[in-house]
């Protein structure tokens, strides 16, 4: 028995259950004009697939309605998570979106509400992979750039806050602070950038050096049929002998466009994940500036001691919260954890070069 058996007189559904229909209705709205808003910023298949989306939370929103009968009562605004989904998909329709409604569906309350169908709740499950799906495609173009500019700006604000405070806790003078600063935030801005360069090249060579050879592809209707060589190409791939000579002797038959017709999209998606080195270095030297600067501004605004310490400290401590939540929503994973868990490490490492800096100075070293 579900509390909608209990209201007054044991006649309709109680007040408790009225509220939580009408909540679930009005979030349904929401998510289905969310889904709405993202398609209307697509084209193709990404489009379909996010209008059907939107249909199945209109089917969701009939059945509390059908529940609500002449309870429905006025319209109701969506729980704030997704009003923000809602606002963001509106103006911005980009892959942190689809990263938020991942979360949104994986929060689902279906599973454990009693007046949710089994299917509703499968529904929801299903919808998470299938947000899932499209917002993968969004994070393979990003991840290459995305990743090298999230290190840059964390190492930049952990190192230059660590640099800084040790200096400063050392007892030299702020001028000194100001220098030693300035001068990890162009070093390291420039070893990032050369480093994520060079990581970044390196691996799309090593991708290009394991991609076939278009032109091997023309030379398909020149081979041998009795010996049947493709299929060597097949067997080095990791088919077995007769997948191989089967699947040889197809190609051959219909003379399908090179051996690798099937993985050459996997090819570019890999290549579409991790970037191009250029972009990642240039993403690497400004996002480490960016975040090495940020330490030194007190410095370079004259204050000193415990002070500069203390204002470096709340600076880099906001931005580092920032750009662990930051992870955390495009990773589709939860933004506070991400974020806290940033800004330990951060502070655990000023913290052991602080130490450092006080017993440097204590000792005249």
């Amino acid at each position: 028995m579900t509390d909608r058996d209990t209201g007054p007189g044991g006649h309709g559904p109680s007040g408790a259950s009225v509220r939580r229909w009408r909540r679930h209705l009005a979030n349904e709205r929401a998510e289905a004009a969310v889904y709405r808003d993202l398609a209307g910023r697509r084209t193709g298949e990404e489009r379909e697939i996010l209008l059907a989306l939107a249909e199945a939370e209109t089917r969701h929103e009939q059945h509390w309605l059908s529940l609500l009968g002449d309870n429905e009562g006025k319209p109701r605004r969506g729980d704030l998570r997704t009003r923000l989904i809602g606002f963001l998909a509106r103006r911005f329709g980009s892959v942190f979106v689809l990263a938020l409604a991942q979360r949104r569906e994986s929060l689902s309350p279906y599973e454990s509400d009693a007046d949710a169908t089994n299917a509703m709740a499968a529904d929801e499950q299903i919808h998470e992979e299938v947000v899932r799906g499209l917002a993968k495609r969004g994070r393979n173009r990003l991840s290459g750039t995305f990743r090298a500019a999230v290190f840059g700006a964390n190492d930049g604000l952990v190192s230059n806050l660590s640099l800084v405070v040790g200096m400063s806790a050392s007892g030299v003078s702020q001028r000194v602070v100001l220098l030693a600063g300035l001068a990890g935030l162009l070093a390291g801005a420039l070893s990032m950038g050369a480093g994520e360069y060079i990581s970044v090249q390196s691996q799309r060579e090593l991708l290009e050096a394991s991609a076939p050879d278009p032109k091997t592809r023309d030379v398909l209707q020149h081979l041998n049929v009795d010996a049947n060589e493709l299929a060597l190409v097949y067997r080095a791939g990791g088919m077995t002998a007769d997948e191989a000579s089967e699947r040889a002797k197809d190609v051959l038959k219909s003379l399908t466009p090179g051996p690798h017709a099937d993985d050459g999209r996997g090819d570019a998606d890999e290549h579409e994940a991790i970037g191009t080195g250029l972009g990642a270095a240039l993403s690497s030297f400004c996002f480490f500036a960016s975040g090495a600067v940020m330490p030194v501004i007190p410095f370079a605004l004259g204050l000193e001691g415990t002070v500069a310490i203390i204002t470096a400290a709340v600076i880099v401590g906001f931005a580092l919260l920032a750009t662990g939540a930051t992870v955390g929503l495009l990773t589709g994973g939860r933004p506070l954890v991400s974020a806290v868990r940033q800004l330990a490490i951060g502070f655990g490492a000023a913290t052991v070069t602080y130490l450092l800096g006080l017993i440097f100075g204590t000792a005249g070293v």
